[in-house]
Order: C-alpha cells, then sequence, then structure tokens
C-alpha cells in the first residue's frame, strides 16, 4: 500500500504542469523591468548607436573624425558598498558608482566613453529596486556623455539572499592613437594635480562597514553641512569625463590616475616611470569629514588610509609646471574643486613610488 500510495504521488507530480515563475523566475517582471529602462536607454543616445535596447547585440559605429582610432575598454563592479545600499535600501546611487568605475578607469588613457553596458543579476527580481539601480546607470552614463546601449537582467534563484543583487558593468572608448596617454614623458619636475572626490567613491567599504559595526553610529543624523551620514557614505562617484577630455583639448597631459582601490599610493605609481616617484603633501588639500571620522572610529593608521581610500582626491593629472595654471583654470571652468598637491622627483633607489608627507 504504501509503495501504491508513492507511485501514485509521483504520477500526481508528473501530471502537474510547471512553469518557470514556479521555479521562481518572472518573466512578465522582467519585460516589465525592459519597458522602464527603455526610455532612461533613449536619454543617454548619441552619434555612433545603430541599434536600440532589445536587440541580441548592440552596434556601435566608431566616429569618423578618428583618424586612427583605438579602442579602450573597462569593466568594474561597485564591490561591498552594495551591502550598505541593501540596508539602507537606497539603490538609486549605486547605478552611477557602476558607471564612474569604468568610464574613469579608460579615461586616463586619454579615451572618450563611447558605450555601456550593464549586468544585474539577483535571485528575486524586484522592479521598482532593479529600475533604480538602472536609472543610476542611465545617469552616470549621461554624465560621462556614453550611451547605454544593452545589458542583461539575470533572475537566478537561489544564487542569492533576499533583497540582494550584484552589478557588473563594461565600458568601451576610443583614443586617437597618437594621443595615447602612457605616462612615458613624466619626468622629475613635473606636477602633480589632485581632483576632488564626492565621498569614499567605491572603494574601501569592507574596511568602512568594519568601522560603522565597531562604531554603532546613528547613520541618519546630520553629519556634514545638510547630510547624514549615510548620504555622506552612499555618494556616488564623481565621473571625470567631460572636465578631462576638455582639458585635454587645453594642455598636454602626461599621465593621469584615477584613485580607486589601493588608495592614493598604489594607483598613482601605475603611471610613472621606474625612476620617478610621486610626492604628494597631504597639507595641500582638504580631505572631507567622512575620512576623518572613519580614521578615529577604526583607529585606522595614516598609511592604511592613503592605501585603502581616495582621501578626497579622485583623480590625479601629472602635467609640466609651465602647464600648471592653465589646466587649473580649465578644470575648475569645468566646475572641479582641484588643487597642487604634489610634484614629481627623481627616484632613490627601490623607494616607494608615492609618498605622502
Amino acid at each position: 500500500m504504501r509503495l501504491g500510495g508513492f507511485e501514485n504521488d509521483m504520477t500526481l507530480q508528473q501530471k502537474t504542469s510547471l512553469s518557470y515563475r514556479d521555479a521562481g523566475v518572472d518573466i512578465d517582471a522582467g519585460d516589465a523591468l525592459v519597458d522602464r529602462i527603455k526610455p532612461l536607454a533613449k536619454k543617454t543616445l548619441r552619434e555612433g548607436v545603430l541599434g536600440g535596447i532589445g536587440g541580441f547585440g548592440a552596434l556601435f559605429e566608431v566616429p569618423k573624425r578618428y583618424r586612427e582610432p583605438v579602442l579602450v575598454s573597462g569593466t568594474d563592479g561597485v564591490g561591498t558598498k552594495l551591502k550598505l545600499a541593501f540596508a539602507l535600501n537606497r539603490h538609486d546611487t549605486v547605478g552611477q558608482d557602476l558607471v564612474a568605475m569604468s568610464v574613469n578607469d579608460i579615461l586616463v588613457q586619454g579615451a572618450e566613453s563611447l558605450f555601456f553596458l550593464d549586468y544585474f543579476a539577483c535571485g528575486k527580481l524586484d522592479v521598482d529596486t532593479a529600475a533604480a539601480v538602472v536609472g543610476g546607470v542611465a545617469k552616470g552614463c549621461e554624465l560621462a556623455g556614453c550611451a547605454l546601449i544593452g545589458g542583461e537582467t539575470a533572475e537566478m534563484p537561489g544564487m542569492y539572499p533576499e533583497g540582494e543583487y550584484d552589478l557588473a558593468g563594461f565600458a568601451v572608448g576610443v583614443v586617437e592613437k597618437a594621443n595615447i596617454i602612457t605616462g612615458r614623458e613624466i619626468c622629475p619636475g613635473d606636477v602633480v594635480l589632485g581632483l576632488a572626490s564626492s565621498g569614499a567613491h567605491s572603494n574601501g567599504y569592507s574596511l568602512a562597514r568594519k568601522i560603522i559595526d565597531r562604531a554603532h553610529p546613528d547613520l541618519n543624523a546630520r553629519f556634514e553641512d545638510e547630510r547624514t551620514l549615510a548620504e555622506a557614505l552612499m555618494a556616488p562617484t564623481r565621473i571625470y569625463v567631460k572636465s578631462i577630455l576638455a582639458l585635454l583639448e587645453k594642455v598636454k597631459v602626461k599621465g593621469m590616475a584615477h584613485i580607486t582601490g589601493g588608495g592614493l599610493l598604489e594607483n598613482v605609481p601605475r603611471v610613472l616611470p621606474e625612476q620617478t616617484v610621486a610626492v604628494l603633501e597631504k597639507s595641500a588639500w582638504p580631505r572631507p569629514k567622512l575620512f576623518d571620522w572613519m580614521q578615529a572610529e577604526g583607529q585606522v593608521a595614516e598609511d592604511e588610509m592613503h592605501r585603502v581610500f581616495n582621501c578626497g582626491i579622485g583623480m590625479v593629472v601629472i602635467v609640466a609646471a609651465d602647464a600648471v595654471e592653465t589646466a587649473l583654470a580649465s578644470l575648475r571652468q569645468s566646475g572641479e574643486a582641484v588643487w597642487q598637491i604634489g610634484h614629481i622627483a627623481a627616484r632613490q633607489g627601490d623607494e616607494a613610488q608615492t609618498r605622502v608627507v
């Protein structure tokens, strides 16, 4: 009898019709999200886009004004800043972080951003949350002057905890072959300029969250000017594309470094010739309150601060001494806060290539 009952149960299960929704994937929600995304993507259209959202592949024609175009690509994510987004239920800024990480990276080689693709993955699709995230992506693309021409939304039941998701982004830009910025011409006597960050951008958040766990602050209390601590922590990464492209029309830039994971100490050397060192004066720029708070609450050593966080400098630009005033004027005209933060010197032996003094 027991065996027969089991067989009957199996027969019943075999006859029950299953759907993708029963497996945890809601196709209708995915379609609704696409409908929400299309007008956002349309706002980012620019010269070169040959197709809209929805095709199997995105088509883009390199602008004809380039004689010897070289494509430059970059990919990145947002990291554990997403954990704060989940905890605070703030999803409208991490999309801009995603775009910034890639477009600022390819910018340091002189590349104009052309288009961007995003990848959003979750266990169960919440259309409002996903639309907020992609809205931030679209805003970032507008700030960078690049087109959001495609991406992927993946709903994968069992892969992510409820309410969580992951993000990845891919940017493609172009630079004239003769104008690629390599850093090879940097030499002692050159000047280091620092462009202000908007906060911690999207780096160092594993340490930041550890500090928050220790300090137990009121994240919604007023922290700086009119901002709460939560707003300071979630401030989206500044996108420097338009300001730097305008600068390149006026000044020869010898090298640039996007200050991401690794902070000032590890990113600036990536563009320096082996025989040079960047000497940065920490008194030359104002460090935002957020970094002072994290250092105090976490009792973080000064070197560790400069190795983990941007400490108020999101982009470094290196120019010859006779180009400094023109460069400062151009960047400030573009709306950047910028300071002369150091100089390039000859390297002594195997000393570290960035010194903060």
